[in-house]
């Protein structure tokens, strides 16, 4: 029997653990009992917590209760994750986790597990709309932002909220071979192996800033003629530099280069465009600027894992 912990705190995020933990739960409907998963909510402290939803649960067992060595520990993520330090857990997890078989994090608690010095030099992933805070926050460890969930020997993250299913059935399937996880995966109505990354769900571009300077002004130029033609030498010309001066000072406010942001912007006008109408490729393209179907499904498929019209039959 394996045993699968889910570490709570304040304010965590419910869905983060009930997927997961769903998905182990109903691996045990097709093993046999003495291959059953068993598992433990440890809460960080005594009685009922919070999630961020409302929703009060109750742990099995409190921080000063666990002390084994578990086949699977989780932290989940949610407003607690990375907006409090829960003095409490960080050094419980810094002992825990190295007795644990495998450890990691659902969505957000990469933060906590960052906290407890323990994502320091290896891979990981967490939601897209927090990648950057991530990087930021624990410089050491090497984040990749376009996994669904990435393991890295022991150490096991997901990207947001339903990747921690994701995450569940890949450890499912290692443990007891694809055809269970398969089957877990249908009474979910998921998928196993989703088309795609995070990038799918992220934007490519960042807003433009509210302040108005040459560079923010061509921005906004670009994102108000997509369906034009344009070259770092017209874009300098429209900042009125040159195209030297004008591409170092544009990677310098925007962290991308003039045509990372303008392949960008094209993909995601494409991708409003696929969500929110009904619009011939051709004429997606041809709003996007990107001159023909065959170079907007090149760059769909390069940048985002699937073409248009598998991005159009999932989000639209």
């Amino acid at each position: 029997m394996k045993t699968v912990a889910m570490a709570l705190f304040p304010d965590f995020l419910l869905l983060d653990m009930a997927g997961p933990l769903e998905v182990f739960s109903i691996a045990n409907r097709y093993l046999p009992a003495a291959d059953h998963y068993q598992i433990l909510t440890i809460g960080t402290e005594p009685g009922p917590l919070r999630a961020s939803n409302g929703v009060v649960v109750q742990a099995d067992l409190a921080l000063g209760q666990a002390h084994a060595a578990y086949d699977l520990l989780l932290v989940p993520g949610g407003p607690g994750a990375y907006n409090e330090c829960h003095p409490a857990l960080l050094p419980w997890l810094q002992e825990a986790a190295p007795r644990a078989r495998r450890f990691g994090s659902i969505c957000t608690g990469a933060f906590v597990l960052g906290h407890a010095g323990l994502l320091d030099h290896h891979r990981v992933t967490t939601h897209w709309h927090y990648t950057e805070r991530l990087i930021k926050a624990f410089p050491k460890a090497i984040v990749e932002t376009d996994r669904i969930y990435l393991q890295d020997g022991r150490l096991i993250t997901s990207g947001g909220v339903t990747a921690g299913i994701d995450l569940a059935l890949s450890i499912v399937a290692q443990d007891h071979g694809k055809q269970v996880a398969v089957d877990v995966a249908k009474v979910l109505l998921v998928v196993m192996k989703r088309q795609g990354g995070q990038a799918q769900f992220s934007p490519m571009t960042a807003a433009v800033a509210p302040q108005e300077t040459a560079i923010t002004r061509v921005q906004q130029h670009v994102l108000d003629h997509l369906d034009q033609p344009f070259s770092i030498e017209s874009m300098a010309t429209l900042a009125g530099m040159s195209a030297r001066h004008f591409a170092r000072l544009f990677a310098k406010e925007v962290q991308m280069t003039p045509m990372a942001f303008l392949q960008g912007a094209r993909i995601d006008r494409a991708r409003q465009l696929l969500e929110a109408t009904d619009l011939p490729l051709k004429t997606v393209a041809f709003h996007a600027g990107f001159g023909s179907v065959r170079h907007m499904r090149f760059l769909f498929s390069e940048k985002l894992g699937l073409n248009p019209t598998q991005y159009r039959q999932q989000f639209s």
